[in-house]
């Protein structure tokens, strides 16, 4: 294939996005192949000689679809979304063609000034003060990542990079029980080990947060057993059930020991671009760092993360490194922001962020989610009133939990049936989590194209498959 014929098949790709996006309610939203019918449809050797992009397409088509599952499908209610809004998927493809490596200042000027201006931008639409900086990281887990070695390195006195982690004392690193799973890897990575992340007890109320007393004592206890503490992590809307820790409270403890705290706003940081949801984060303006990922409920698609840092400079203090082949050269007050993340490649982000804000402006973008809330919330009413559907966990922003209990059913094996019918069933997708112990389904609205005739046939489905476990 030459550029010659690009033309040809960029074409076809624009009407075959098009029709994709149109046709997705047409689509069971999760893939309908059984494990390993991909693999088997792959030829086991490369081909020798080119072969043309028709027959590609052809078998994109036939092999590769059936097992996509549909992420942008407006009844995903799964996980979290993973949103791609026309305008940014325009820039990434304007990316995708230039293809800069845009690791340094030199090697292209325009992203790293645009990431600047863009990280501003998002800085004071969720609300952050003025002496936050941002960068954008590939996921929240890299921005995590970040904070955790910023931990090590600032207990350490900046000597862990230098000489390791042997012959030094116990580093600690404390989040709660809710708290997302690649802190558990951002701990293995940075050498810390899993003995020494610390989940804080839960504090009791529907936030389901760490307890702030219980995190006071845990450092106390860990002070006087010899170990090092480093850092806090709180979260604001966890994967799990939406669990908010008290950012104000956990910040206040933290600063009397003097702790670095990061906070993982994920998916919920989002939703605080609207005013009336910030209580859900208040004092995070104390905190040391923050992340939350716009391509999640914004609309951006994947990967695109927003890494907030008080100080700038205890972050490149620890991941910075500047062989002679890497330093620009008559050029002052410039940023390599390479040197705020762990990889040294970094992708052309910033331009698709520039496309979605000015393309659906922050009011529409607000009004989105705004939406996704109320529809939640009113999905979550009427399940309420609907027998022997039992809510477990109450909506945070457009995220709340239920089980499914009729009478002369186990709950725990009828809501598993429910789940697994619902997937099979294909018109929606949604998955599980547990809240202490018990197996419950998660529902949360956050797809970009979604509508409220979408949450309503979330209802149909669920109860006309209730409807059938009943009846055996």
């Amino acid at each position: 294939m030459r550029w010659a014929e690009f033309p040809k098949w960029g074409h076809w790709l624009a009407d075959w996005a098009a029709r994709y996006h149109e046709t997705l309610r047409d689509r069971p939203v999760r893939a309908q192949v059984r494990p390993g019918a991909t693999l088997a449809a792959l030829p086991d050797t490369p081909p020798d000689a080119a072969q043309p992009i028709a027959d590609v397409i052809a078998d994109f088509e036939r092999i590769v679809m059936p097992g996509i599952t549909h992420w942008q499908h407006p009844r995903f209610f799964a996980y979290f979304p993973s949103n791609a809004s026309p305008a940014a998927v325009l820039a990434d493809q304007l990316v995708t063609v230039m293809a800069p490596q845009c690791m340094l200042w030199q090697t292209s000027p325009a992203a790293t000034e645009m990431e600047t201006k863009m990280m501003d931008w998002l800085r004071q639409a969720i609300g952050l003060p003025g002496d936050f900086a941002g960068v954008i990281q590939d996921s929240a887990s890299s921005a995590t990542l970040a904070a955790v070695l910023t931990m090590r390195e600032r207990a350490l006195d900046w000597d862990g990079n230098a000489h390791g982690l042997p012959g030094q004392k116990p580093l600690r690193i404390y989040c709660s029980g809710e708290a997302h799973t690649s802190i558990d890897r951002a701990i293995w990575v940075a050498g810390i080990g899993q003995a020494n992340l610390v989940r804080i007890p839960l504090a009791p109320g529907p936030m389901r947060g760490m307890d702030p007393a219980a995190l006071d004592a845990a450092i106390r206890a860990d002070l006087a057993a010899g170990c090092l503490p480093a850092g806090v992590i709180a979260c604001t809307g966890a994967t799990g059930m939406g669990a908010c820790d008290d950012i104000a409270a956990v910040c206040t403890v933290a600063r009397d020991h003097g702790l670095y705290t990061h906070v993982d706003a994920a998916w919920a940081g989002s939703a605080m671009i609207c005013p009336e949801f910030r209580d859900l984060w208040r004092g995070v303006e104390m905190a040391d760092s923050v992340v939350f990922n716009p391509h999640k409920w914004l609309g951006t698609q994947f990967d695109l993360s927003a890494h907030f840092i008080r100080s700038p400079e205890a972050l490149t203090r620890t991941l910075a490194i500047q062989p002679e082949y890497l330093k620009t050269h008559g050029a002052d007050g410039i940023i390599n922001y390479s040197e705020w993340s762990v990889p040294l490649g970094r992708r052309f982000r910033a331009l698709k962020l520039w496309f979605l804000i000015r393309a659906y402006g922050l009011d529409g973008l607000r009004q989105m989610i705004r939406n996704h809330v109320g529809w939640s919330q009113a999905l979550c009413a009427r399940l309420r009133d609907t027998p022997d559907f039992e809510i477990v966990t109450d909506p945070i922003l457009s995220l709340f939990t239920f089980r499914f209990a009729p009478p002369g059913h186990d709950p725990e094996q009828a809501t598993l049936d429910l789940i697994t019918r619902i997937n099979d069933d294909g018109r929606i997708y949604v998955t599980q989590t547990r809240v202490d112990g018990a197996f419950v389904i998660r529902f949360q609205v956050g797809q970009f194209d979604c509508t409220a005739a979408d949450i309503d046939t979330a209802y149909d489905v669920i109860t006309e498959i209730a409807d059938q476990i009943r009846k055996g």
